[in-house]
């Protein structure tokens, strides 16, 4: 932590760069270039490597466990049937609180929801190291349920601080960091349970790494996440704020002044661009009712916002690819005689794959000029041609050039369908619009069993089949929707800036 004085010393100096900034802006437009790259360097590059970090322990810690939740719930007892049910609890809590909880960190502010989420869901996952019977799993599973929502804020919160170029590149990077993160874990909580309670164990250390990431996100310096947040706005093609202009004019008329520049009131300086509120007076002081009035009013805006289009396709495209990974085992040894374990290391390499293709989401963007609807149909098309290489392989090698680019083109195209939600949807609402996303996918974790299950009666190869449908759906979708997207961008960038 720092000291005020330190904390008004930096906000000092911030202030001074951007009333240079501010007087090179106003020299002309090679200047504005240059107030640009200073703005640019500005960005907090410490406070979104932590992110990366807080994603990358968030799925580390969860992937310990996912392997062995099966496992345990059938040790305690249960039936198939049973642990089918237990086992949908989490899809089906998720379903309906992620598009709140998102919707609620908007209202409260990033760093009273995120640590909220990692301190239930740690409580969670110790409650679920002790559970003994069937009664307590499900018990343990509900607060995980109702609030790991801790990606998404995180999602929501980088959003916040880099610039709308900016944002795939940052959201590839977070993505890459997290996947290392659910790669390694399963090694670990492999090792762990081969000791005598190695579940137990997995359990509390699972628990520790939200304990940890809770401290992590506590000391992080927020007072600099809501300055460089207000100059991501600005230098957005987004109208700024009442606030933000307030703040720039006073920076100006203090620069003239040094004596009262070290006299400037540090709540001001931590004043965000929500209606001016600073983070010491975010509205968790609020009554629960205005909050949940806020709540309301922003997912009722989403709901009936013309966006229906671009859930539908994270829909359609979520169930494809979870049809594709269904029976992906299953269908490796009954097509081709594939043992599990080399099934395995195929699964781990196109894994691998998509957490390195995280890094290549800012080089691709750029290459496209940043046009996420065409990068969107793009990988999209791609996905389905190569779900259907997949299904009609004749041998081994094709599966695994299909798993290549697969892991390649599924990592691009979840990156560029959250950005187009926060382009068409508007980042203020960043939290409910990530937040309605993860909702969308988890109904397609409800659904794409039921349609796996249906389709494999058929064939092995039926569910993969199903998946290149509905690709074919959702690339039908981008065919029609993408030219009225685009010319909605157009309309916006020709509009006069006020």
């Amino acid at each position: 932590m720092m000291f005020p004085e330190e904390q008004h010393s930096n906000a000092v100096h911030r202030f001074r760069i951007d009333c240079h900034c501010s007087s090179l802006c106003q020299c002309g437009s090679m200047n504005n270039s240059k107030c640009a790259i200073a703005h640019t360097r500005l960005r907090p590059r410490r406070i979104i490597r932590c992110i990366y970090m807080v994603g990358f322990m968030d799925l580390f810690g969860v992937s310990m466990i996912i392997p062995l939740l099966s496992h345990h719930v059938k040790s305690l007892g249960a039936s198939p049937t049973v642990a089918g049910i237990v086992g949908s609890t989490y899809g089906v809590l998720q379903l309906f609180s992620s598009t709140v909880v998102g919707s609620w960190s908007d209202v409260v502010g990033r760093r009273y929801s995120l640590l909220t989420c990692l301190l239930l869901s740690g409580f969670g996952y110790g409650l679920l190291g002790l559970s003994t019977s069937i009664a307590l799993f499900v018990l343990a599973r509900i607060p995980v349920g109702l609030f790991k929502h801790s990606l998404s804020i995180c999602r929501a919160l980088l959003s916040d601080l880099v610039s709308e170029k900016e944002r795939p590149l940052v959201m590839g990077h977070f993505n890459a960091a997290s996947s290392v993160g659910f790669i390694l874990g399963p090694v670990v909580g492999g090792y762990l349970t081969e000791h005598e309670g190695g579940f137990y164990l997995s359990s509390f250390v699972c628990a520790a790494i939200f304990l940890l990431n809770a401290g992590l996100v506590w000391m992080l310096p927020w007072s600099e996440t809501l300055n460089h947040r207000i100059d991501a706005n600005a230098n957005s093609k987004t109208k700024p704020s009442k606030s933000y202009d307030e703040l720039k004019n006073s920076v100006q008329q203090n620069c003239s002044d040094k004596n009262h520049v070290r006299h400037t009131n540090a709540s001001a300086v931590r004043s965000q661009t929500n209606g001016g509120w600073g983070w010491r007076d975010m509205s968790v002081v609020q009554p629960a009712w205005r909050q949940l009035t806020s709540v309301w009013i922003r997912i009722r805006m989403v709901a009936s916002s013309d966006m229906w289009d671009v859930f539908l396709v994270r829909l359609l495209m979520a169930v494809s690819i979870m049809l594709y990974y269904s029976n992906f085992s299953l269908a490796m040894e009954e097509r081709f005689q594939l043992k599990p374990k080399v099934t395995g290391y195929l699964i781990s390499y196109s894994s691998m794959l998509g957490a390195l293709a995280g890094c290549l989401v800012g080089p691709v963007t750029h290459l496209y000029g940043n046009n996420m609807s065409a990068l969107l149909l793009h990988s999209t098309a791609l996905t389905c041609t190569l779900i259907f290489l997949y299904a009609t392989a004749p041998n081994v090698w094709q599966v695994l050039l299909t798993s290549t680019f697969f892991a390649i083109s599924t990592t691009i195209g979840r990156t560029c369908i959250t950005d187009l939600e926060l382009q068409r949807g508007g980042a203020q609402a960043s939290g409910t619009l990530i937040g309605a996303g993860q909702s969308v996918t988890a109904v397609g974790r409800v659904v794409a069993p039921l349609l796996s299950g249906l389709a494999q009666e058929v064939s092995p190869c039926g569910p993969p089949s199903l998946g290149v449908v509905l690709g074919l759906v959702a690339v039908g979708l981008l065919f029609v929707r993408t030219p009225k997207w685009d010319s909605k961008t157009k309309v916006k960038d020709k509009s006069p800036k006020q």
